[in-house]
């Protein structure tokens, strides 16, 4: 599982994994939270999906001030 030091460690566009590893979630889990209304997600070719770090860190940010983390 890969680990990140600062958040300038984590890529620009995470995939799925490297969210689960960041939030040190299961696989099953991390892709319970894409589906979520409001994920800031990207759908690319192929149903590959990736997701903006910037966005997010914001996205986590909320939750956390409508005390909703994970």
């Amino acid at each position: 599982m890969k680990t990140y030091k600062s958040m300038e460690d984590v890529p620009m566009f995470m995939t799925v994994m490297d969210m689960a590893a960041l939030l040190g979630v299961s696989r099953a889990s991390a892709y319970e939270l894409v589906k979520e209304k409001g994920f800031p997600k990207l759908n690319v070719v192929h149903g590959r999906i990736i997701i903006p770090r910037d966005r997010f860190f914001e996205w986590l940010d909320s939750r956390e001030k409508n005390g909703k983390l994970i």
